[in-house]
């Protein structure tokens, strides 16, 4: 199947992946500012905004959909549910993506006995349920945990409504595939595998993906540093864009010196 992208800008490649239940819409407060830097592809995920949905379920099926529709080289940056796709994708074909971002993402959603910044299973497991009862309730659900801690919530959350049906809603299927997918994930032991540099770029009062596991992800990696927008939540390129564009173009434009280690935003 041939996904949905949309093309802007001018420079070297950069390809996003928005999270679950959201479209490349989402996408609409940061891009104008990266535009001048970078050609940038936002793709629809497989039953999301104007993607077809193929049945894929596993995160391998949405790595290879993905891979087929983005550019043969690129830096990728991955949200949420999308920076496991990036993450996983830079594992099966390492010579297409030079440099990762991983944007309020973790390689395990839920909690385990050996990981516990991340979120109860059992909380998945309710929206999974909830999903076959009243799905668009379930999804605005789910858009408020993403605001919670902000500064800014009430605008994060005004722009994730309205962003969130603006091109039609997104498959059931795709939606329950996408949570099984966060309920089940654990990249951990593969994070050794990526080979390109990758900056954890987190929101200081993340509660779903909290900046521990940012900086536990860390350690995991050969070349990665953790940048954290202050007073942000899992939606920093909603409610700091300018911020998040900054940071990005200082890690993307190989040319230039990149600070080492951990750096908070203003």
């Amino acid at each position: 199947m041939k996904l949905y992208t949309r093309t802007s800008g001018d420079g070297p490649d950069l390809v996003l992946i928005h999270g679950w239940g959201m479209h490349g819409g989402v996408w609409d407060s940061l891009v104008p500012l990266l535009e001048p830097a970078f050609r940038v592809t936002r793709i629809d995920l497989p039953g999301h905004g104007r993607s077809d949905w193929n049945g894929a379920t596993g995160l391998d099926d949405l790595v290879a959909v993905v891979l087929a529709a983005a550019p043969e080289v690129a830096a990728w940056l991955g949200w949420s549910l999308g920076g496991l796709i990036a993450a996983r994708a830079a594992v099966a074909a390492p010579a297409r993506i030079e440099r990762l971002v991983l944007l309020a993402s973790s390689p395990s959603f839920v909690r385990r006995t050996d990981w516990q910044p991340a979120m109860l299973p059992a909380l998945l497991e309710v929206f999974a349920a909830d999903l076959h009862q009243d799905y668009v309730r379930t999804l605005h659900r789910f858009l408020a945990l993403q605001v919670r801690g902000s500064e800014a919530a009430g605008a994060v959350l005004r722009s994730l409504h309205n962003t969130l049906l603006a091109q039609g809603r997104p498959v059931p299927g795709a939606l329950d595939a996408g949570l099984e997918i966060l309920r089940t994930a654990d990249l951990r032991s593969r994070f050794a595998e990526i080979a390109c540099p990758v900056l954890l770029l987190m929101g200081e009062r993340d509660t779903l993906v909290p900046l521990a596991a940012g900086r536990q992800a860390a350690q995991l990696l050969a070349d990665a540093q953790v940048r954290v927008i202050a007073g942000s939540g899992h939606a920093p390129f909603i409610a700091q864009p300018r911020q998040v564009a900054a940071v990005l173009e200082e890690f993307l434009q190989p040319a230039r010196t990149r600070p080492a280690g951990e750096v908070h935003g203003d």
